[in-house]
């Protein structure tokens, strides 16, 4: 792809300092920011968690893109857009956000700790709220990268789902994989819950009650290049990348200590 490059949409599980700092949400945070510094356009989204203070970071709705429905399992439920700038790094960051979904304590689990068994949903709703509200905003991107679990099921909804859609029609999938929930187990309805338009059943390689490990050779199987963020990656997973032929940008732990992983990620996008 080279230098036509031009613009990165970044679909992130974290992005610091809208939650607390972690190697991923520092990621979130620097490398849209870095990208942008060398010349690429970016446009950066994350779920609108509850925990998020709206009026600290001032998080305002955006009308314009708000008001879509987004049905999963005969639920209709409404798709809300909100907005914030990180002012130091004059980018802004879009919010899915959702009543339902979203306006709970907790990130990930319950106050026991216990995995949200809703947490397969919430991913397909912000999957297919970041795809929906990018048509709206009629912004057509080069790359499209994917941090953390729970934007493991877009790739197969761009590949599948909006394959005709003409602002995809160039996108290629970089998917970052991190050891973030690889034993985690979701319920045995996900296929089910997942197929929508062109992505149907038979197209969903996922067993009876998936695993994080499962879901990311999932997304790996409808990605066009994948970006190692752990050292810890199950060994299915990296497999399922040689056997698929596809770029890898392995890890490289210094890379994230000196900051020079932006010029990594950078390069490699260049090279797809």
């Amino acid at each position: 792809m080279g230098d036509s490059v031009k613009r990165v949409l970044f679909v992130n599980s974290e992005i610091f300092p809208y939650l607390p700092q972690t190697r991923i949400s520092d990621i979130g945070r620097y490398l849209p920011q870095g990208i942008q510094e060398r010349k690429k356009e970016i446009r950066s989204f994350m779920p609108r968690y509850g925990c998020i203070n709206e009026r600290k970071n001032q998080l305002h709705e955006v009308i314009r893109l708000s008001g879509m429905n987004i049905i999963i399992n005969d639920v209709d439920r409404p798709l809300v857009i909100k907005v914030a700038s990180v002012a130091a790094a004059r980018m802004q960051v879009y919010f899915i956000d959702n009543e339902d979904y979203f306006h709970r304590k907790h990130i990930y689990h319950d106050a026991d700790g216990k995995f949200f068994p809703d947490n397969g949903e919430r991913a397909i709703f912000f999957a297919r709220g970041v795809l929906e509200t990018v048509k709206k905003l009629r912004w057509a991107p080069d790359i499209i990268h994917c941090h953390g679990w729970i934007s493991y099921v877009l790739p197969a909804y761009l590949k599948k789902a909006y394959i005709d859609d003409p602002i995809f029609s160039a996108s290629k999938i970089v998917l970052s994989i991190y050891d973030d929930i690889n034993g985690i187990s979701f319920p045995g309805d996900l296929k089910g819950k997942i197929a929508y338009g062109g992505l149907e059943a038979s197209d969903i390689t996922l067993p009876e009650n998936p695993t994080g490990a499962d879901l990311a050779g999932f997304a790996v199987k409808y990605s066009d290049a994948v970006i190692l963020g752990s050292e810890n990656i199950p060994q299915e997973v990296t497999g399922a990348c040689q056997d698929l032929g596809l770029p890898v940008l392995p890890y490289r732990e210094e890379s994230f200590t000196d900051g020079s992983y932006i010029d990594d990620y950078n390069s490699f996008y260049d090279q797809l």
